[in-house]
């Protein structure tokens, strides 16, 4: 499959399993390669993955070359460019019907193309840098979130800007709609979870630092659950959230981490979340009775994770260069998966759990068979 190591230089012999580096950097060293399938167009770190919600050859990525494709998971061909960003991609979305992909960049812009030709449909700008990505689960508005604290969100094709939330003092560092698309949450790099009400930019609850129960650094990372009543936060204090989102009460609070928690997400199919976290823990807790249910560790930080959506699983993936999936109802690691070169970076999960797709700093995006 490779023609390169990991200096993108030297010979690569392949085994049946196992692929060995023959270069003057290296010597002679073998490494594992679980993949079965990859895309190495990028030339710099992958930062960002994502798998097509309904055509399952699909996939897009975007990294520190500047740039984002669309390419075929069971061939690991580019099927079109997305566009050419002055700075590195962090995010890319598929549209939930799959008629759309967008494109975010550090340089504050983000471009929407057509899947079936590839043609781009609008330009946006908003923040001056972008941090993610994500559209309305139920029709094509595409919202952003921003190094300047602020939101933008966008109705696709027109490119329209439909609102803009102000309300964060620093980075706004993750966010989304909620699942019934009734709401957005996002939290910030000032500590500040907001939850808005979409249609005119209102912030419905506000929780920050000032309350001592809450985060007293900044958030990381959030999740809310599959009937839109719970948020989750992750912050860089090692802690842990649980806010009521039609109340704006704290629920519970999770501290089992030993460093940033830089993941957290709802399973779709129990009561269970789970947390990640630069001490290599993931942490499964019940929120039924807001207990911790498992640990389990990586060798280094976690970097991401994602529930499977109809199934017990939990995919992970760390800087010690494996993605990992564990039953969340036992606590078993039931696949570890090899190939990267370097830490990775993002992790996603196909919608009918067979497939798992890695970004990492090595500049691959690899395909796992689950």
């Amino acid at each position: 499959m490779y023609d390169r190591c990991s200096c993108f230089g030297g010979t690569v012999l392949p085994c049946r399993y196992r692929w060995t580096c023959i270069c003057a950097c290296q010597g002679n060293a073998d490494f594992v390669d679980d993949s079965v399938q990859g895309f190495f167009d990028h030339k710099e770190p992958v930062y960002t993955v994502a798998l097509h919600p309904t055509d399952p050859t699909l996939a897009a990525t975007g990294g520190g070359d500047d740039r984002s494709y669309l390419w075929r998971v069971d061939t690991g061909e580019k099927v079109f460019d997305l566009g050419v960003h002055t700075d590195s991609v962090v995010s890319v979305a598929f549209s939930n019907d799959g008629q759309y992909v967008a494109s975010g960049g550090m340089d504050g812009k983000v471009f929407v193309f057509q899947i079936t030709d590839g043609r781009q449909v609008c330009a946006l700008e908003g923040p001056t840098e972008v941090t993610w990505l994500c559209w309305h689960p139920k029709g094509n508005v595409l919202l952003a979130g921003g190094e300047d604290g602020t939101l933008w969100m966008w109705q696709v094709p027109s490119g329209k800007c439909m609102n803009v939330f102000t309300g964060h003092v620093e980075s706004v560092t993750c966010g989304q709609f909620t699942p019934d698309g009734k709401a957005i949450v996002s939290g910030s790099a000032d500590g500040s979870l907001i939850i808005w009400d979409p249609k005119n930019a209102t912030a419905v609850h506000r929780i920050t630092p000032d309350d001592g129960r809450f985060h007293q650094s900044g958030i990381t990372s959030i999740a809310v659950n599959r009937d839109s009543s719970l948020v989750l936060t992750g912050a860089q204090d090692g802690t842990a959230r649980i806010v009521h989102s039609g109340t704006g009460k704290i629920l519970a609070s999770f501290d089992s981490h030993e460093g940033s928690v830089e993941a957290v997400g709802f399973s779709n199919v129990s009561s269970f979340a789970a947390t990640g976290a630069v001490d290599g823990k993931v942490c499964i807790w019940d929120t039924t009775t807001m207990r911790l249910r498992h640990t389990v560790s990586h060798e280094d930080a976690v970097t991401k994770l994602k529930w499977h959506q109809a199934s017990h699983l939990l995919t992970t993936c760390s800087t010690d260069m494996t993605v990992r999936s564990w039953d969340s109802r036992t606590g078993e690691c039931v696949k570890k998966w090899q190939g990267h070169q370097d830490p990775v970076l993002d992790v996603c999960v196909r919608s009918d759990g067979n497939v798992v797709l890695s970004g990492s700093d090595d500049g691959m995006a690899l395909v796992f068979q689950v």
